[in-house]
């Protein structure tokens, strides 16, 4: 008896060394399946958009930079990753939308003429409606496209929504405005010819959008009147330390405008369609 019972006890206690075993075993596969989870939702909370109703002081991923050309040009950037960046319509001056950005693309009225699409979508309508942003209206124009499956940015010649080359067409923007041919000295100008250029050789304020090699967004806008090849050639000799790639000019004259905690430009005062806006 004293044998069977002895046998026994010992059974028990394996059992309950198993038990235990088992229940550590749980224990520490909760605790890893926590932990994953908080630096996933930690990521999440730390990358997401401040939101559209974000005050000025929240939107913190960008450096502003001025600089004065050796034409005397005075230029302002706002320099971002694109992922921070999106196309809003806002339908007023950019400075009295407390938000972060420039102006965007050619509009007439209610009516945007040049392409602003994001995550596939016209920014001012729906699909195929005119004036929408679903295409650059009359010309091929350049078009400067973010590519979020890549995040590479580049300027596309493009008429139509289903022109622009990117790998996701849920995962993109598209700026519309007038190449600027930053590699191509001989044939620029020609360019924006093709892509009819409004008041090139008239001093007027001007607005782009440029990229580095690195990615990296210059978001620009004059404080000096210029020609169209006076801003071009200031953007080149101020911005990039000599390694820009690749942009566009945006709307210009009263529509040059831009908002920051560290600066705020109006143009004209006039409102302005849809703009560039940085989001984090």
């Amino acid at each position: 008896m004293s044998t069977n019972s002895g046998t026994g006890q010992g059974q028990a206690e394996r059992l309950s060394r198993r038990q235990i075993t088992l229940v550590i075993g749980i224990i520490g596969g909760i605790l890893l399946v926590a932990g994953i989870l908080f630096v996933v939702l930690y990521n999440s909370l730390s990358n997401r958009s401040p939101g559209v109703d974000a005050p000025l002081e929240a939107i913190t991923q960008y450096r502003y930079e001025y600089a004065e050309a050796a034409n005397g040009m005075k230029l302002h950037a706002l320099v971002t990753k694109p992922a921070f960046v999106t196309l809003d319509v806002v339908r007023q001056n950019v400075a009295l939308t407390d938000k972060v950005g420039i102006n965007g693309g050619f509009f007439y009225g209610e009516t945007l003429i040049s392409m602003g699409i994001v995550n596939g979508r016209p920014v001012n309508g729906a699909a195929g409606a005119y004036g929408s942003g679903g295409e650059n209206m009359k010309y091929a124009r350049g078009t400067l496209v973010w590519d979020g499956a890549s995040d590479s940015l580049s300027v596309q010649v493009v008429s139509t929504a289903s022109e622009v080359k990117v790998k996701d067409h849920t995962r993109f923007w598209a700026q519309g405005g007038i190449s600027m041919s930053l590699g191509d000295e001989a044939g620029w100008i020609s360019r924006t010819v093709a892509e009819n250029a409004p008041f090139p050789d008239e001093q007027r304020l001007r607005s782009a959008a440029v990229y580095d090699e690195n990615g990296m967004l210059y978001l620009i806008v004059s404080e000096s009147l210029s020609t169209l090849e006076a801003f071009r050639t200031a953007i080149l000799g101020t911005f990039g330390d000599g390694r820009l790639v690749d942009g566009i000019f945006l709307d210009g004259d009263g529509s040059s405008q831009l908002l920051s905690k560290e600066m705020k430009l109006t143009g004209d005062n006039r409102p302005v369609l849809q703009m560039l806006r940085i989001t984090k």
